[in-house]
Parts: structure tokens; sequence; C-alpha cells
């Protein structure tokens, strides 16, 4: 159950916030800005490259490292593929990933390494093996770690993840939005530098301020009713979310929305790009998780009863080309079927403004489903 009070209670909030998550989505801005700047201190900016890479390989633990894939193979485009190289091993502790780079790789080839970690051995062994093919390396992770030293003996190029002091006090959540920005930003100045997208120090400068303007929008002092983040976390309390995507670059913030959920707030959720979802999720609707579906015996006793569950259509959606949507019929759909929907939309502003608004407004929701659900 969610404790709606405990949303407009910036201070118990404060208090259940073990994990630092509030402060990491409020300081995403601050992140970036730091990000940027570690980058060109390690020379991102002084690079000259020498033609595109055939292929972008992407490695690292946990769900950072998967969105980070995701959102950069998204913004490249088919140009250059981005390809995550997911791990292997018995459990997901440092000394038990392990990662293989492919039998193709070569000198015509880029492997990126993020982690909030940097003392797993199979990723500095990983950075060898890439030195070895004559693939150039590029990490992203904490400073003084022994990835940090693994990448200066494979020539490579490391920059120091933007950490903060707390971010010590507590493990690292995956999803966490600190996390999330402090790796993927380096990147993007990275990629943008070697001409795969688009992320000059002045579109990065605008994602920042966006970030910082969402913070005051969504922040912990900010009430419920005015808050977007507070409102969709108290529509999801007693909901199995079902996220559905539209735009460019939606599909990915669709997805981390969806993983965000399920670390920080234990919550499950469905995700699907419209307009595929609308025959992907249609029988979901039409089932027992409708909002007018009824358990079967009406008569029983409901009063120390949980609320059923039911569907909540979420609709993530940036202004689309040429002006087609299928926005309109994913309405019908889920209204036909007497399920809620949520909407967000960004404001105006290039392709990473938006998608930056979209994840930062659902990383607030996340975390204030996961706070409210716990206290």
């Amino acid at each position: 159950m969610l404790d709606e009070s405990l949303l407009d209670s910036p201070e118990g909030l404060a208090d259940a916030d073990r994990r630092g998550l509030l402060r990491g989505a409020a300081e995403a801005g601050a992140r970036v800005r730091t990000a940027v700047r570690h980058a060109a201190e390690a020379g991102v900016a002084g690079l000259e490259p020498d033609g595109r890479p055939r292929a972008v390989l992407i490695a690292g633990p946990g769900a950072a490292a998967t969105h980070t894939a995701d959102l950069l193979g998204t913004l490249a485009g088919p140009g250059s593929p981005v390809i995550r190289l997911a791990p292997t091993g018995v459990a997901p502790a440092a000394g038990a990933l392990r990662w293989e780079i492919p039998g193709w790789a070569g000198s015509v080839d880029l492997l990126l390494i993020a982690t909030p970690d940097g003392s797993e051995p199979s990723l500095s062994l990983l950075a060898e093996q890439a030195y070895r093919r004559g693939c150039s390396v590029v990490a992203v992770a904490p400073a003084d770690t022994p990835l940090a030293e693994a990448i200066a003996a494979a020539h490579g190029m490391f920059v120091p993840m933007a950490t903060a002091p707390y971010d010590q006090e507590e493990p690292l959540a995956a999803s966490s939005p600190g996390v999330f920005w402090a790796l993927f930003t380096p990147l993007l100045a990275l990629l943008d530098r070697i001409g795969l997208l688009s992320a000059a120090p002045d579109h990065l400068e605008k994602v920042a301020d966006r970030l910082d303007h969402i913070a005051e929008r969504c922040g912990p002092a900010i009430a419920a009713y005015s808050n977007p983040a507070k409102t969709l976390a108290a529509e999801l309390a007693d909901a199995l979310p079902v996220v559905w995507t539209e735009g460019p670059a939606t599909g990915p913030a669709g997805r981390r929305f969806a993983a965000a959920l399920a670390e920080l707030a234990g919550r499950p959720a469905l995700v699907a790009e419209l307009p595929e979802a609308l025959a992907a999720h249609s029988t979901l609707l039409a089932g027992p998780l409708a909002a007018s579906a009824d358990p079967d015996d009406f008569f029983r006793d409901r009063v120390e009863e949980p609320p059923a569950m039911h569907a909540r259509v979420v609709l993530l959606r940036d202004r689309p080309i040429g002006g087609l949507t299928a926005a309109p019929a994913a309405r019908d759909l889920a209204l036909s079927h007497d399920t809620p929907i949520s909407e967000l939309e960004p404001e105006e502003g290039d392709e990473l403004e938006t998608l930056a608004e979209l994840i930062a407004v659902t990383d607030f929701a996340a975390v204030y489903l996961a706070l409210a659900s716990r206290a």
C-alpha cells in the first residue's frame, strides 16, 4: 500500500531515502555538468577520430549499462551498431561476472566500459583482450579502481565517474538516476566527438538545464497536486503499469522506467512501443487485469482485503514525425476496457532534451513509489 501522506512530507521522504535516490534524481543536472567536465579533462574534446567505428561494444554490470547501451544505440541510429555485451556468471557479484569480446571484433571497433564499481576482474581482462585485438577502449568508472589501472595498461581512455560523497554510504542501485547520468553523459560526449550522434557541449548544457527544471517541478517540496512525478506514483499505487511509448527515442525511456519500477519499487511493469503495443496488450486489457474486471465471488467480504491490482496505461510520447500518431487509438483501446491512462509529453526541445525530461520525470515517479510504499 502507498502512504500518500508521505508524498507531501519532505522530511518523511528524506528519512525514508536511505539510498540517496531522491538526491540522485534532484542532482541529475549537476551530475551531467560534472561528467562533461570529467570527459573534457580526460581528453574527449581533443580526440581526432580517423573515421567512424564499424561497431560500438558496451560492457558493464546492471541496469545502468543496459540503459546506456539502449539509449546510445537509439540515438546513434543504424550507422554504427551499438551492441551490449551481456555478462555471464553464477551471481551478479563483481568477481562472478564474465564478459567476452566477440570473435569478429578488431581494430575498426570501439569498446566502451561503463560501471559504477570498477573492481570487476573480468572487465579488466576484457580491456586487455580488446587491446590485443586492436580495439580502441574507453571506460567510465570510479577513479582509483583496478579498472582504471587496466585501461591505462591497455592504452585506452579512462573517464572518472561523476560521484557524490553519499554514493559511498550505501551500495549503489543500478537504476539510480545519479548512477545513470554519471555513466551515460561521458559516453554521449565521446560519441558526439567521433560523429555517431549529436551531443555537443552546448546540447549537454541544455540537457542539464532541463534536468534542473524537472527537479524543480518534481522535487519533494512540491505538493502532489502540482507535481507530475508524485501524481504518477499515486496513480500507480495499486496498478500494474502498462507502459506504452511513442516517438523515436521514447522506447528506451519506457524500458528504463519499467526497470526502475522493478529494482527500486519492487513493482512489475510491461512495456511496448506504439503502434505494436495495441495488438500486443489488447487481450491483457480485456482480461482479469482490466479495471472493469470483477472477482468471481461478488458477495465475499472485501473489507480486510487489499484492492485488486488492475492495469493502468502510462503513455510516454514525444511529438510524432509528420503528425502521425497512434495516441488516439491507444486512448480508445484503454478507455474501451475501462483502463485508466496517464500521459507524459515533454516540452519542446531537441531530442536529447525531451528524452532527458521523460527519463527524469519517470525516475522521480519510481523513487516516490519506492519510498512511499516502504514507509
